[in-house]
């Protein structure tokens, strides 16, 4: 979804808008994941004092996961609850830019605005793209004690046991397991 920034660029009004999220799966390197359900998100758009742009956001949006142990699929709900702060585009030379804010009291944006700033627009799904990477779980688990996968055949272990035999075994014993395994009765 496309949000028109000209009232707030050319007459310092505000914008309050609740945008669609128009997205239907996230991609990223790592992947591809389905959005199960999303919510509307609720955006506020003005210049603060110094001209720059403050983009403040709130929504949610639920994706399909795979479980970290076993694979099977989880929805985790993502809270998209943000603050970007964009430099005014006349003020900011191209060096300006590449080197980044001057102090670490300028909490300008991390990304590049050019990247969900087309113009006088404002890409919605681009910046909630971004907004849910940086939300993204480390650890996604099925349940706590997800018992994960079989390391001999892959079975799924949550769904039984499979039967294999998966004695992890020092290799430094290796020997030792040997010399009792020549001696052992049938």
């Amino acid at each position: 979804m496309m949000l028109n920034l000209t009232d707030v660029l050319l007459d310092d009004k505000r914008i309050a808008a609740e945008a669609v999220i128009g997205l239907k799966e996230l991609e990223f390197s790592f992947g591809s994941f389905p959005v199960e359900k999303s919510g509307p998100v609720l955006i506020t758009v003005e210049k603060d004092e110094k001209g720059n742009l403050e983009i403040d956001g709130r929504g949610t949006v639920s994706v399909r996961i795979p479980c970290d142990r076993c694979l099977d699929d989880v929805t985790v709900p993502l809270e998209l609850d943000f603050v970007e702060k964009v430099p005014q585009r006349a003020e900011v030379s191209p060096e300006e830019a590449r080197r980044g804010p001057e102090s670490e009291d300028d909490d300008i944006s991390a990304f590049d605005p050019d990247c969900y700033l087309d113009g006088y627009n404002l890409d919605v799904d681009k910046l909630l793209l971004g907004e849910a990477l940086l939300n993204w779980p480390s650890r996604v688990l099925c349940r706590e004690d997800c018992k994960g996968l079989c390391p001999v055949c892959g079975q799924n272990l949550n769904h039984g046991d499979c039967g294999c035999e998966r004695k992890a075994l020092d290799p430094r014993m290796a020997k030792v397991l040997d010399v009792f395994s020549k001696f052992k009765e049938v």
